[in-house]
């Protein structure tokens, strides 16, 4: 599918509002190549029906009722001057409608993401250069070769097995691998491609395109994105390499299972099958900043545990969130696929899995699409679920599963940051991803719920994506303070929940509002993060508000700087907001009415069917997430296979 012409020259407007580029060496969106981009990543959308909406709303965009909507007048958006353009686009900012704060934010997002990481016609963008940023690493021509031989479906499938596990990620892989070693059949089916070492370059756009799910990119809401890993290792490709155990607090928490000494053992085994290590800490610019702010505080601040082996906590770590190049990191496509296959399993790649079929109340197997639409069948003796808390719930409900827990208790771990400009050079695309962490505000209730601070490595895209837009110029000069910029991240340990839906379509709609519960925790972390980039010696101090300030050490106090933060609020549209981790939606539990899988991980309806990822957890585990994952599908596929 095309845009018209019509389409096109709507979409070029929009873009070149958000990105005219400077008239001098920096060109606009259009001249770029970005327009292409975000129509490219647009038309990508799993669903449909969002995919006609937007191509609806580019054919009416200088219709008389747009024009109405953006308060505009007589004359047509795209023909109106640059700063009449902004001030349209900022009155949807501005809206009291959630719809119209929401609309912005998409456009917002997709037009700046698209234009930070568009390479442009020679490869390497003007863009960078006048943001100082150098650009993607390249591929290694030095590169082992893949150690996994995936299948690719090139006809009509119809495979047996003994257990099928439906997904390669963190839960799917570790599943894969215990049951293969048990002597089972197994066969792994990944949506996703097969991608390695020698495929990635650092570069955002090939690995966003690449390595990420193309959707949803958010919640129905538009309050918070989201961002899932997808391909051969799911999650574990592109995640942050930061390993925490389940905490002793959410374990008693969680019950049941989740207290024995049989999830210690599964603990242990992924702790040392993932080499987790304080070996590879050395702390990049960035967490030396957030260190030192922490330390002049009195604040808690220690070592972040990583499952590397190798990594050389520099230009190469700062890029692993678009896939390891020197394979250091422990991904379950170097350790626990790299098992199973050992131990006969296949896998299977660019397989849509739609359904589970059941006969007599058991899982035999699972049904999909292959690439060119090519039909796969596999028979099985059990099925495992392991497509993430997105897609896992979607899968059972197009099963035919009516449990009604199935989808909910939804947690997200929303997230935020606020960011600071020092004297300094930070280059905060380099370095340890994550090599540093604070649980000072990890209890606020007494409950054990409230927020951790950790820093991420800041591509140019990345940084955009958390923060706000007020106009093009001065979005542009913020931008070109990336050499010098450096943030504090807030996770918040959400105490309350969403939902995930399936829409007509067969895809997953995601719910989630945040509560005011959760959202004054939010708040006490922005009051936090931001002390502690004051601390730390920031020269200016902005957050992710739309509406937000900019605080100038010399000018106010920190503390009239969290006031203004504290009453702009964190409604949708208001406060740029990620989900870092995304988990719940098929919960775990010892009783059919509060939980959509029993003690085991097996289903309440269909006894064979096996949930083991991030679904399974009763609520949020207030840090990330990836050992408890694999520990969960660990002692998940150690039961099932006892059984079989």
């Amino acid at each position: 599918m095309d845009l018209t012409a019509k389409q096109r020259a709507a979409l070029e407007s929009i873009c070149d509002t958000f990105t005219p580029g400077d008239g001098d060496g920096v060109p606009p969106a259009s001249r770029l190549g970005a327009v292409d981009v975000v129509a490219a990543l647009a038309l990508h959308n799993p669903r449909a029906a969002e995919t006609r909406q937007f191509l609806q709303l580019l054919s009416g965009w200088d219709s008389r009722l747009v024009r109405l909507a953006l308060g505009g007048g007589a004359r047509r958006f795209s023909r109106q001057p640059q700063q009449r353009r902004e001030q349209m686009l900022l009155a949807l900012a501005n809206s009291g409608l959630t719809q119209k704060r929401a609309l912005f934010q998409a456009l917002k997002g997709a037009a700046t993401l698209a234009y930070y990481m568009t390479p442009g016609p020679t490869g390497h963008s003007p863009v960078w250069d006048a943001i100082g940023y150098p650009g993607p690493l390249g591929t290694r021509p030095d590169a082992p070769e893949p150690p996994l031989t995936p299948i690719r479906p090139t006809g009509p499938t119809v495979l047996d097995c003994d257990v099928v596990v439906v997904g390669s990620g963190a839960g799917g892989g570790t599943a894969a691998a215990v049951l293969a070693t048990a002597g089972l059949n197994v066969v792994v089916i990944e949506k996703g491609e097969y991608h390695d070492d020698r495929d990635f370059d650092g570069g955002e756009l090939s690995g966003l395109s690449r390595l990420y799910a193309p959707g949803p990119s958010s919640t129905a809401e538009g309050q918070l994105s989201l961002l899932q890993g997808q391909g051969v290792g799911g999650g574990t490709v592109v995640n942050y390499s930061t390993c925490f155990r389940t905490p002793p607090r959410v374990r008693e928490e969680w019950g049941g299972p989740f207290t024995t000494a049989e999830y210690d053992r599964s603990l242990d085994a992924v702790w040392e099958r993932l080499g987790v290590n304080l070996r590879h800490n050395r702390p990049s610019s960035r967490d030396a900043l957030m260190e030192r702010g922490l330390h002049r505080l009195g604040w808690h601040v220690d070592a972040m545990p990583r499952n590397v082996e190798g990594c050389d906590t520099g230009i190469e770590c700062g890029r692993c969130g678009l896939g390891c190049r020197i394979g250091a990191k422990r991904s379950t496509a170097k350790t626990w696929l790299v098992d199973a296959q050992e131990a006969g399993a296949r896998l299977l790649v660019g397989v849509d899995v739609r359904a589970v079929t059941i006969v007599a109340g058991r899982a035999t197997g699972v049904t999909g699409t292959a690439a060119g639409g090519h039909p796969v069948t596999v028979h099985a003796r059990a099925v495992v679920a392991a497509a993430g808390s997105i897609q896992t719930p979607a899968l059972l409900r197009r099963s035919g599963l009516r449990n009604p827990n199935i989808g909910r208790h939804l947690r997200l771990h929303p997230a935020t940051g606020v960011w600071g400009i020092f004297d300094e050079e930070v280059r905060p695309w380099e370095g340890g991803m994550q090599t540093r962490y604070s649980t000072q505000h990890a209890d606020l209730d007494g409950h054990g719920y409230g927020v951790i601070y950790e820093t991420a490595a800041t591509n140019p895209a990345i940084a955009v994506s958390f923060m706000s837009w007020t106009g093009a110029r001065a979005h542009l000069e913020r931008m070109r303070s990336l050499p010098h910029l450096s943030g504090v991240g807030i996770i918040t340990r959400d105490r309350d929940s969403g939902r995930v839906t399936v829409g007509r379509d067969g895809e997953p709609v995601v719910h989630y509002r945040l509560s005011p519960y959760d959202a004054a925790h939010l708040r006490a972390g922005i009051d936090g993060a931001a002390r502690i980039v004051e601390a730390a010696g920031a020269t200016s101090i902005f957050s992710g508000h739309q509406r937000g300030l900019t605080w100038r050490r010399g000018k106010g106090t920190i503390d009239d700087f969290i006031g203004h933060t504290t009453a702009l609020g964190t409604a949708p549209g208001q406060l740029a907001m990620a989900a870092m981790h995304i988990m719940g939606a098929a919960r775990m539990g010892t009783d059919r009415t509060t939980s959509a899988a029993d003690p085991d991980g097996a289903t309440w309806e269909v006894p064979n069917l096996v949930v083991a990822d991030a679904s399974t957890f009763p609520t949020s585990s207030g840090v990330n997430p990836m050992i408890s994952i694999q520990a969960i599908a660990h002692m998940n596929a150690q039961r099932l296979a006892a059984r079989l």
